[in-house]
Parts: C-alpha cells; sequence; structure tokens
C-alpha cells in the first residue's frame, strides 16, 4: 500500500482532492495532509508516508522549495507536483527538482482522474523495478563492441515483441530504463537488418544500431542511454530504417544535458523563443536560421511539441482556416523526429504564405501584424490603445486600423477585448486575486462592466468561472470598485 499525504495551502481544494478518487483501489491510502511546507515536514517526521502530492504556489515555503527539502531529508518519499500552471517551465523545474510526474489541477475531472492516477501509480512500479534491473547491471560489462538498441515509441510495449526476433532469439537482451540491448555476437548488414527490424516491428519502436559499447559496464550504458537516446534519435537526420548511434558521442551528448539541466533546467531553447516572431514563415534566411539553431541547441521533443501546440493556439484563427488547423493539429501528434516537425513547420509556413496571398498583403505589412497580436497579448492588461500599438510596429494609426481589421476579421477593440477576457480566465483560475482586481489587471476598469461582458462572453460570471474551474465550492461574492 502506498501511504500518501496531500499539501496544499487550500482546505477546500485539499478535501476535493481526496475525495475525488478511490484510493484504495489503486493500492493507496492517504494518511495525511499538510496546509504548508512546515506542517509537511513535520508530518514526515512523525509517520512513514511513501508519496506527496505538493502544491507549488503556497505562501512561505513554496513547494519547489519544498522538494528540495524532502529530496534532502527523506530521499525514499516521492513528490508529485499539483499546480495550475501547466506552462513548461513550471513544469521542468519540478522534475529537476526530482518529481516524478506533476498533476494540473485545473484539468483534473472525475472523468480523467482514475486514468491520471493509474499512469501514476505504473510509474511508481516502473521505477520501482528497475532499481532492480539497475542492480542486476552492476557486475555486467559488455563483452561486444556493437549492439542492437530497442525503444518502444508507443506505451505498454513490453520485450515478448523483441523476444520473436531472429536476432535476439541468438542472443542476450538486457532490459534498460524504458528501452532493451541487445548485443551482436555476428557480422550483420546494416541496410538489410534496418528493413528487416522495421518490417517485423512497424513504427512502434526505433532500432539503432550502438557501437563502442566493448568493455564498458552496463550500469553505466544504462545510464548513459536514458539521458541521451531519445534526444540523439529525435534528431537523428540518416532517414534510415536504422539509426547508427557511436557510444562516445552519446556519453558527450549525456554530459551536455547534465549541463542544461544544471543551469536553466533544460527543455526549450533560444531558437525556439525567438522563432514565435514568425518571420522564418515568410523568409528563407530566417527559415535556415530557425531550423539550424534547433539543431545546434537541441532542445527536447517536448519543448518542440509544446512550440508546435503554441504555434496552433495563438494562430489558429487568423493563419489557418479550421480544417488547416485540425489537419496540423493531428499530424502534430503523430510527429517522431525533428524531421517530422521540419515537415510539419513547413506546411504551417505554406498556410501563413497562402494567408498573405488572400489577404494581398507584402510581407512585411504581414510581419508587422503578426508583431501587433504578440504586443496586444503581452500587453492586454495595460491601458494601450491602438495608437499605442500602431506605434509600436512603426504604422500609422488610420493604415493600422484598416489592415488589422482585414487581418483580424474584427475591429481593434474586439480582438483586444478578446484577449482580455483570456487574460482574465487565466488570473481567475491560477490565482486568489479578488474579482475586482482581476478586472483591473486584465485591463478592465469597471469590475461591474468587466463581470457583464464576462458573462455575456464566457456565460457564466467571472466567480462562478473561478469556482467551477478550480473545485472550490460556493462562488465568491461579486465585488465592487466604488464608482
Amino acid at each position: 500500500m502506498i501511504r500518501a499525504v496531500v499539501v496544499d495551502n487550500e482546505r477546500l481544494v485539499r478535501k476535493g482532492f481526496i475525495s475525488l478518487i478511490d484510493w484504495a483501489s489503486f493500492g493507496m491510502v492517504i494518511t495525511g495532509e499538510a496546509g504548508d511546507g512546515n506542517a509537511a515536514l513535520d508530518l514526515l517526521r512523525k509517520q512513514e508516508t511513501d508519496l506527496l502530492f505538493v502544491d507549488i504556489s503556497m505562501p512561505g515555503m513554496t513547494g519547489f522549495e519544498l522538494i528540495r527539502q524532502v529530496r534532502l531529508q527523506y530521499p525514499a518519499v516521492r513528490c508529485v507536483v499539483l499546480t495550475r500552471h501547466h506552462e513548461f517551465d513550471y513544469v521542468q523545474e519540478a522534475l529537476r527538482l526530482g518529481a516524478v510526474d506533476y498533476i494540473v489541477k485545473t484539468l483534473l475531472e472525475a472523468e480523467n482522474a482514475d486514468e491520471t492516477i493509474r499512469r501514476l501509480v505504473e510509474r511508481i512500479k516502473w521505477e520501482d523495478g528497475n532499481r532492480g534491473v539497475l542492480a542486476g547491471l552492476e557486475q555486467k560489462v559488455m563483452t561486444v563492441d556493437k549492439a542492437l538498441l530497442y525503444v518502444p515509441l508507443m506505451p505498454d510495449l513490453n520485450e515478448e515483441q523483441l523476444l520473436a526476433l531472429p536476432l535476439v532469439k541468438n542472443s542476450t537482451l538486457h532490459t534498460m530504463p524504458d528501452m532493451w540491448l541487445s548485443p551482436l555476437l555476428v557480422r550483420m548488414d546494416v541496410e538489410r537488418t534496418g528493413r528487416e527490424q522495421a518490417a517485423l516491428l512497424g513504427t512502434s519502436w526505433a532500432t539503432a544500431l550502438l557501437e563502442g559499447v566493448c568493455d564498458q559496464p552496463l550500469k553505466e550504458i544504462a545510464a548513459v542511454l536514458e539521458q541521451s537516446v531519445l534526444l540523439a534519435l529525435f534528431y537523428d537526420t540518416g532517414g534510415q530504417a536504422l539509426t547508427r548511434l557511436h557510444y562516445g558521442e552519446l556519453q558527450a551528448l549525456a554530459m551536455k544535458q547534465q549541463q542544461r539541466l544544471a543551469e536553466n533546467g533544460g527543455g526549450s531553447s533560444l531558437a525556439l523563443v525567438k522563432a514565435l516572431n514568425l518571420r522564418w514563415t515568410l523568409e528563407r534566411r530566417e527559415w535556415e536560421l530557425f531550423t539550424g539553431g534547433v539543431l545546434s541547441q537541441q532542445p527536447d521533443q517536448e519543448a518542440v511539441a509544446e512550440f508546435g501546440r503554441e504555434l496552433l493556439r495563438c494562430w489558429s484563427r487568423l493563419l489557418l482556416t479550421p480544417e488547416e488547423a485540425q489537419q496540423l493539429k493531428l499530424a502534430a501528434e503523430s510527429n517522431r523526429s525533428w524531421r517530422h516537425w521540419t515537415s510539419w513547420l513547413r506546411q504551417f509556413s505554406a498556410h501563413v504564405q497562402q494567408r498573405m496571398i488572400e489577404l494581398g498583403m507584402s510581407k512585411e505589412v504581414l510581419l508587422c501584424l503578426i508583431t501587433a497580436v504578440r504586443y496586444m497579448k503581452s500587453h492586454a492588461g495595460n491601458k494601450i490603445t491602438q495608437g499605442d500599438v500602431a506605434a509600436a510596429i512603426h504604422m500609422s494609426r488610420g493604415y493600422f486600423s484598416r489592415c488589422f481589421a482585414r487581418f483580424a476579421g474584427e475591429s481593434f477593440g474586439e480582438s483586444l477585448r478578446g484577449m482580455r477576457l483570456e487574460l482574465a480566465k487565466s488570473l481567475l483560475l491560477e490565482t486568489h486575486v479578488p474579482v475586482c482586481e482581476i478586472a483591473c489587471q486584465s485591463g478592465f476598469g469597471d469590475d461591474r462592466y468587466f463581470s457583464k461582458l464576462f458573462r455575456e462572453h464566457v456565460g457564466k460570471l467571472p466567480s462562478e468561472y473561478r469556482a467551477e474551474g478550480t473545485g472550490s465550492g460556493e462562488p465568491e461574492p461579486e465585488q465592487h470598485i466604488p464608482l
């Protein structure tokens, strides 16, 4: 039985989370709860605990600091992050500190709660199992220089499918975290073997020829592969059925990954951040700088996927038709490598260019309008005007007004109002700030007008939206700034 403790400064959130799930059915029991980090540490001193559910945004000791302390004082206790923030940097920081998983509270509902906890329990069991695997590898050393590496690309795959392969039947299959390694005892034709492996395993597995492993301890090989092989496969440009990897290069990549995690938490890269300006969609030179920068910096697969999702979130309505957006969304789900993403990004770029032609705009004008939209979103909570935005992109107010209306399909005021409402939604779900203050922070000076407008566009009052989104029970009374 896994003994768990829930740490969250909001009592109603703790109770709601605990009551949402039938813990016993997953072999878990909630043995306590705490309202802050110090109370949680005190609880750990008094009772045996296996797992902490930790809220990130707590007053005093933050969830990040609590995880650090738990790692130092109780290394056997695992931590799962509870957060309203599903931005990539929050997730990366939590995982870098040692959290085994994260749960976005605003997305946790009765329909998906069981699946979320089931995945968590499976992850814990997998880690427990791999501790034994790594212990078994402690004294083993590779006696040959080459091996076939099998990496599953789909969940729930295991070694049963591999044991039927002719090359594996006549060799040994070493189990490593999330992958398997089979020493090559005979010479082989690389191209033919690659075709055979692809035919037998399909697209559910990635197969690679690993070279340079003779006399290397299996435990060290496992550690290096765990840190490097997914990234190496993601950026492989060979286009062959059987990727060739050299162990020395993987060691260097693993060290680079460790350094990156120590410096900034890993994940995204400057190339992806800069590319949000979309200049690469319309200028060949910018495309080359963008793709070259990604290959040089090698952000991890999830960072690239999040970049793609961000493009769809920001530009589906303005630069893509609904059909194009849906097509790109479905295609993104099957992207397994940077080569796949490069093709996907070319499609996105082609749609942007087609949109430019349909609007009858020059490249320079469209890029100015894209910059204007980004400026509006980043300053939505400020008292900006159409003149401010026009000045920021060096356009006359009148010309900007005409171009923007054609581009967005609505007036500047309507578009800015929509951005402010989206900002208000985020603030309602991710902060405890009173509604009257959120009205101001979202760019609405009058909270009565804000509440009326919010209900017209969202279908409920801000307080009702917050209560339903956080599961905190009754909505708070609407507060108003004196007129």
